[in-house]
C-alpha cells in the first residue's frame, strides 16, 4: 500500500496584504518541511487573500500577485507546494500554482465560478478548460480543484479521477454559516466514494468584512470516511498520511467508478522517494463544535479579525442594560480580551434604575473598562433649540429618536479621541423591520449581530453562562422585557409582535424568500404578514447606511440579500 503525506495550511490571510500572505505561506511550509510532508496545500487565493473583490481590476495588484508566485517559487524545494492567486492572461483566472524544485511546475485554472449568494466571481474570472495535467508528487497522481469545482456534481474532480488521479486536492475559500460543515463533509464524503479517491479539502480561516471562514480542513478516504479534521475557527497544520490504494479493484466492484481510461497526461513534480524512516503520523480529527458554540465562535472570529486587520486595538459600546448589548460585549471581550472593550452607560430621563446596575454588573463580570456619561444635558438642550420649529405638535418618536442620536454622537466622540471602533448592537429582528435610529444605534464601525435574530440573542447568553459556569449576562437582563427605554414604560412588543411570532414570520421573508401570499398560506396571520413584510421593505434604506456585520445565516442583510431601496413590488 502506498502513502502520501500531506499538510493542508489552513490559514487567515489577509486581503490584499501579498507579502504579509507570502510569509505566512514561508512559515506553514518550514513547519510542514519539518514534518517530512511531501505535498504542502494552501486556501484558494491565498496569495492575495480571499476575496479580494475590485483589487482585482487592478492591473497592478494581479501583476503583484504573480510577482509573489514566482518569488516564492524559487524559496520551495522539494516538497510540493499548492497556493492560490489571481492569474492575468488574454483575460483573468482563479488560479492555482504547483511549486516545487525553485520553479512554477504547473497551473490550474479554476472552471466552475460561483456566481451565487455572497459569491460573484463572474464579474471577474473567465473559467479554465483544462481538466489537467495530473501533478506526480511522491509517486502518486494528484487531480488539483479549486473551491466549486467540486460543489458541483459534474465538475472536473470526476473527469480527473477517470482520467487517473489517485488523489484529488480542492483549494477553498468556503465561509460559514449555521451547518455549513455538515454539509461540505456529506458532500465530500458522497465525492470520494462516487470516485473511490481520496479527497483533500483545504478551507482557509478567519474574518474578512462580512464575511468569516471557519476552517475545518479536512481529509476523506477513498470510501468517503473522515480520515482527518483541522480546527474550526483557528489556523491550523493539518498533517496527514493518506493511504493510496489501488482503484482498480474499488471500480470494480462499484459501477459508479467506471469509465476508467488513465487518459490524462502526468507531470512529475517532485521524487518518488519516501523516506523509509519517516514515522507514520497519527490521524487527527478535530471535534466539531454544537450549534451555539458554533455561532458563538464565529461572531467572535468575525469580529476579532474585523477590528484587529482594520487597525484597531480596541472598542467601544454603548451599554444599555439590555440582552443585545449584553450579547455584543460578551463577544467584544473573548474576541479581543477584556481590556480592550470600553462599556458606556449612557442613561437619559428614561432610563430605569435596573437598566443601570445591569450595565454595571455586565461591565464588572466581564472585567471591562465602564463608564457613565448621563445624556441629559444634552437631550434638554437639544430640545429646547428644537422647540420654536416643533412648536403646535405633539411628542412622538421624533424626540424618541433624538436621543438615541445623541449616544451615537456620544460615542463617536469616544472612538475619534480615544481610536475606538464603535460597535454597534442591533440584531436581526429589529434591522429587518427597521427597529432602529438611523445615525442613533446604527452609527459605529461594525455590527456585530446583525445576523441573529433576537431569540437567538437570548439562546448565545444562556449558553454563554452555561459555558462558563457562571452568571456573565446577569438574569435580570435575560428575564425583563426588551425595551429601548426612549418614553416612559415603553416595551419592544408595543411596537412590534412577540420575538417568538415575529422571528418565524421573519425567517420566511428574508431568508426563505416567501412572498406575502405564500405566508398567509403557510398559517401566518394576514395583517401581520402585511404589516411586517411592509416595515422590512420599508427599511432598506436604513440597512444600506449601517455597518456590515458578520454572516452567520443562510442569508444575511448586505452582500448576502440585495434588494433595491425604490421598490413597487408588494
Amino acid at each position: 500500500m502506498r502513502h502520501i503525506r500531506v499538510a493542508i495550511a489552513q490559514l487567515n490571510p489577509l486581503v490584499g496584504d501579498i507579502a504579509g500572505n507570502v510569509e505566512m505561506i514561508l512559515e506553514a511550509y518550514g513547519a510542514a518541511l519539518a514534518e517530512k510532508a511531501d505535498l504542502v496545500v494552501t486556501p484558494e487565493l491565498s496569495i492575495t487573500g480571499y476575496p479580494p473583490e475590485d483589487l482585482l481590476l487592478r492591473p497592478a495588484f494581479v501583476a503583484d500577485a504573480m510577482a509573489a508566485v514566482e518569488r516564492l517559487a524559487a524559496r520551495v524545494g522539494r516538497t510540493a507546494l499548492v497556493v492560490g492567486f489571481p492569474e492575468a492572461g488574454h483575460d483573468l483566472h482563479n488560479s492555482a500554482a504547483v511549486l516545487a524544485e525553485g520553479g512554477i511546475r504547473g497551473i490550474y485554472r479554476k472552471q466552475v465560478l460561483p456566481n451565487y449568494s455572497v459569491f460573484d466571481e463572474e464579474r471577474y474570472f473567465i473559467p479554465g478548460d483544462e481538466v489537467g495535467p495530473l501533478y506526480v508528487v511522491a509517486g502518486v497522481a494528484v487531480g488539483l480543484t479549486i473551491c466549486e469545482d467540486i460543489w458541483s456534481p459534474v465538475g472536473p474532480y470526476a473527469e480527473q479521477a477517470a482520467g487517473g488521479a489517485e488523489l484529488l486536492v480542492n483549494i477553498n475559500g468556503s465561509p460559514y454559516r449555521a451547518g455549513k460543515q455538515r454539509i461540505r463533509e456529506t458532500l465530500l464524503a458522497t465525492r470520494s466514494s462516487d470516485v473511490s479517491v481520496p479527497v483533500v479539502y483545504a478551507n482557509q480561516v478567519g474574518g474578512q468584512d462580512e464575511l468569516v471562514f471557519d476552517g475545518g480542513s479536512m481529509v476523506l478516504d477513498h470510501e468517503g470516511r473522515l480520515a482527518a479534521r483541522a480546527s474550526l475557527f483557528d489556523t491550523d497544520l493539518l498533517v496527514t498520511d493518506i493511504e493510496v490504494p489501488l482503484p482498480y479493484r474499488q471500480r470494480l466492484l462499484d459501477p459508479r467508478g467506471r469509465p476508467h481510461r488513465d487518459h490524462l497526461d502526468r507531470l512529475v513534480v517532485s521524487a518518488t522517494t519516501v523516506d523509509p524512516n519517516r514515522a507514520t503520523v497519527a490521524p487527527r480529527v478535530e471535534r466539531p463544535l454544537d450549534p451555539l458554540a458554533e455561532l458563538w465562535q464565529a461572531l467572535v472570529t468575525g469580529t476579532r479579525d474585523y477590528v484587529r486587520k482594520n487597525g484597531f486595538t480596541d472598542v467601544v459600546i454603548g451599554l444599555s442594560g439590555g440582552i443585545d448589548s449584553s450579547l455584543v460585549a460578551a463577544v467584544a471581550a473573548d474576541a479581543l480580551g477584556p481590556d480592550h472593550v470600553h462599556g458606556v452607560s449612557m442613561p437619559s430621563r428614561f432610563s430605569s434604575e435596573g437598566s443601570r446596575t445591569d450595565a454595571a454588573e455586565l461591565a464588572e463580570n466581564l472585567g471591562i473598562d465602564y463608564r457613565t456619561i448621563p445624556i441629559e444635558a444634552a437631550h434638554e438642550a437639544l430640545l429646547e433649540m428644537l422647540a420654536p420649529s416643533f412648536e403646535g405638535r405633539e411628542a412622538d418618536t421624533t424626540e424618541e429618536n433624538i436621543q438615541s442620536r445623541i449616544r451615537g454622537l456620544v460615542l463617536m466622540a469616544l472612538s475619534n479621541k480615544f481610536g475606538w471602533m464603535v460597535l454597534t448592537t442591533g440584531n436581526k429582528s429589529e434591522s429587518a423591520v427597521g427597529y432602529a435610529t438611523l445615525y442613533g444605534d446604527t452609527a459605529g464601525g461594525y455590527a456585530v449581530i446583525k445576523d441573529v435574530f433576537k431569540l437567538q440573542v437570548y439562546e448565545l447568553c444562556r449558553w454563554k453562562n452555561s459555558r462558563t459556569g457562571r452568571e456573565v449576562v446577569p438574569v435580570t437582563v435575560l428575564t425583563k422585557a426588551p425595551s429601548a427605554e426612549l418614553r416612559p414604560d415603553q416595551r419592544d412588543d408595543q411596537s412590534l409582535p412577540p420575538y417568538e411570532v415575529l422571528d418565524p414570520l421573519l425567517e420566511a421573508y428574508v431568508e426563505d424568500d416567501r412572498t406575502a401570499a405564500e405566508m398567509i398560506e403557510m398559517g401566518f396571520d394576514p395583517a401581520l404578514v402585511r404589516r411586517v413584510t411592509r416595515l422590512v421593505d420599508l427599511a432598506e434604506y436604513k440597512r444600506r447606511q449601517s455597518p456590515p456585520g458578520p454572516k452567520v445565516s443562510p442569508k444575511a442583510f448586505g452582500k448576502d440579500r440585495r434588494l433595491p431601496i425604490t421598490n413597487g413590488y408588494r
